[in-house]
C-alpha cells in the first residue's frame, strides 16, 4: 500500500488560491516584475522557470536556455506584482511554503537501486536480537528485585518497547519484506505485545502518510483549527499542552482518535476503515485482546505490583516515546514550518514539512526512525538504508531538508524543543491555504506567550 502512495500520487497544476504566508520583509523599492537584459556573455545552463502563483505543486521545471549571467533592472513598472519565487527564495530568504523545485521523481531517481531492497533475514534479525533483549533485561531485573535496579530497568525496558513498535511499524508499511503474510504475522507478535492492535494502527497510519501535512486530512498529531481548539473547554486545552499529559496520549487516541475526529482503532465499523478492511479489524483486536487476558492471567499468577513494575511502567515509557518522536517529527522547528489545505498541499508538500532527529545512542536501538523525511516520502525503503538513502537525497532537497541538530550520547536536548513547542504551537488559522502554528496568549493564564 505504501508504495500505491508513491506512485499513485498526483502531482497537478493548480489554480491561484488565497495564500495566508507568514509576514515577509516588503520588496525593495526597485524590485519590479520586467527586466531588460544586458548585452552580457551567455552561458548555456539550467535554470527554474520563474512561477507566480498558478504553478505546478510537484515543483519548478527545468529549461535548457541560453541566459545571461547577470540582470539589470531598468524599469520601475509594476512594482505592486507578487514577486516571483525561484527555488523557495522570495527576496532573498528562503519560504518553507514555496513549491520546491523538484519532483518527487527527481529524489527517487537520486536513491541507488539497493536502498529499496528488503532483506527479510535481516528484519527479523532485529526482532531476534530486540526480544532477546526485552527477556534479557526483565531477566536482570527480576533477579537483583531491588530499586537501584528498577528504574533503571523501566527506563531501558520503555526504551526496547518502543523499538519493537518501530519494527512492527515497518511491517505495516511493507519495508520489513515483500512477504504479505509475514508481515502480518510479525506484525502482530510485535505490536500485540505491546498492547496495539496492529491492522487499526496500521490503517491510520497509511492515512497519515497519505494525508502527511495536510490540516484536516492528517492524522497523526495534525494541528487543531482555530474553531475546534476554541470549541474545547478550559481544562481539556491546558492537559493537552501542559506536559506530561500530551506524552500518555496515545493509548487515548487509539480508543477515540483527535480532538475533531470520530471513531477507534479496534471496531471495524469505524470511520477509519472501510467494509473490505473489517476481517483485519477483527483480527487485530482479537489479538489485542488476548494481550490483555494474558496480562490479567499473569496479574492473578505473580501479582499486580511484579506486573506493574515488570510490565505496566515500561508500558507507560513507551507510550511517552512513541508521543515524543511522533511529535517531534512534525513539529518544533526554530523556523516554524507551513501545513497545507485545498489546491497547495501535495504528497511531496506535505512529506518536506517532517523533520530528522537525532537521537545519539538511541538512533540504533530505534532503529533509525528519527531519519525521517525520506521515511515519510517512501515508506517502503527499509529502515536500515534510510541514512544512505537520505545522504543521497540530500543534493536534491537543498533548503527544503533542515539538517538536525546533533545530540549527545542521550537526547535530553529534545525536552527542551517539546516544552517550547507545547508552549507555541497551539492552533492554526480556520482560513488560508497555507497556515503556521498561532499561539494562544491565554492558555496559561498570562498575556504574552514565551
Amino acid at each position: 500500500m505504501a508504495s500505491w502512495v508513491v506512485s499513485e500520487c498526483s502531482l497537478r497544476p493548480f489554480t491561484a488560491v488565497k495564500i495566508h504566508h507568514k509576514p515577509r520583509p516588503s520588496l525593495p523599492s526597485n524590485t519590479i516584475n520586467a527586466f531588460k537584459f544586458k548585452p552580457l556573455p551567455c552561458s548555456s545552463f539550467k535554470v527554474p522557470t520563474l512561477w507566480s502563483k498558478s504553478r505546478n505543486l510537484g515543483g519548478l521545471g527545468l529549461l535548457n536556455v541560453s541566459a545571461p549571467l547577470k540582470v539589470t533592472i531598468t524599469s520601475e513598472e509594476d512594482k505592486g506584482k507578487e514577486e516571483s519565487t525561484i527555488d523557495g527564495v522570495n527576496n532573498g530568504e528562503f519560504d518553507p511554503g514555496a513549491a520546491p523545485p523538484f519532483k518527487l521523481s527527481d529524489i527517487k531517481a537520486a536513491i541507488p537501486k539497493h536502498c529499496w531492497v528488503k532483506d527479510p533475514w535481516r528484519s527479523m534479525s532485529y526482532v531476534v536480537r530486540d526480544v532477546v533483549v526485552v527477556f534479557g533485561l526483565a531477566a536482570v531485573a527480576a533477579y537483583f528485585n531491588n530499586w537501584f535496579v528498577w528504574p533503571l530497568y523501566w527506563i531501558a525496558q520503555g526504551t526496547m518497547f518502543w523499538a519493537l513498535f518501530v519494527l512492527g511499524h515497518d511491517c505495516g508499511h511493507g519495508s520489513f519484506s515483500n512477504n504479505p503474510a509475514l508481515n502480518s504475522v510479525a506484525g502482530h507478535l510485535l505490536h500485540s505485545s505491546i498492547l496495539v492492535p496492529y491492522h487499526g494502527w496500521r490503517i491510520s497510519h497509511r492515512t497519515h502518510h497519505q494525508n502527511h501535512g495536510h490540516v484536516e486530512n492528517d492524522e497523526s498529531w495534525h494541528p487543531l483549527s482555530e474553531k475546534i481548539y476554541k470549541s474545547l473547554d478550559n481544562a481539556t486545552r491546558l492537559l493537552r499542552f501542559t506536559l506530561p499529559f500530551p506524552m500518555l496520549a496515545y493509548p487515548i487516541y487509539l480508543w477515540s482518535r483527535s480532538p475533531g475526529k470520530k471513531g477507534s482503532h479496534f471496531h471495524p465499523d469505524s470511520d477509519l476503515f472501510v467494509p473490505n478492511e473489517r476481517k483485519d479489524i477483527i483480527t487485530s483486536t482479537a489479538c489485542w485482546t488476548a494481550m490483555v487476558g494474558l496480562l490479567a492471567y499473569l496479574s492473578f499468577a505473580m501479582g499486580p505490583m511484579p506486573l506493574l513494575k515488570l510490565y505496566g511502567i515500561p508500558y507507560a515509557i513507551f507510550v511517552m516515546w512513541l508521543d515524543l518522536v511522533t511529535y517531534l517529527h512534525h513539529h518544533g522547528h526554530d523556523e516554524k514550518l507551513p501545513w497545507y489545505r485545498g489546491k497547495e498541499w501535495s504528497y511531496l508538500r506535505g512529506g518536506l514539512t517532517t523533520l530528522d532527529r537525532d537521537y545519539g545512542w538511541i538512533n540504533n536501538i530505534h532503529h533509525d526512525i528519527g531519519t525521517h523525511v525520506i521515511h515519510h516520502l517512501f515508506p517502503q525503503i527499509p529502515h536500515y538504508h534510510l541514512i544512505e538513502a537520505t545522504e543521497a537525497a540530500k543534493p536534491v532537497l537543498g533548503k527544503h531538508y533542515r539538517v538536525p541538530k546533533k545530540s549527545g550520547p542521550l537526547p535530553f536536548y529534545l525536552l527542551g524543543i517539546l516544552i517550547k513547542s507545547m508552549r507555541k504551537d497551539h492552533y492554526v488559522s480556520d482560513i488560508g491555504d497555507v497556515v503556521y502554528y498561532q499561539t494562544d496568549p491565554q492558555l496559561y493564564g498570562t498575556n504574552k506567550s514565551d
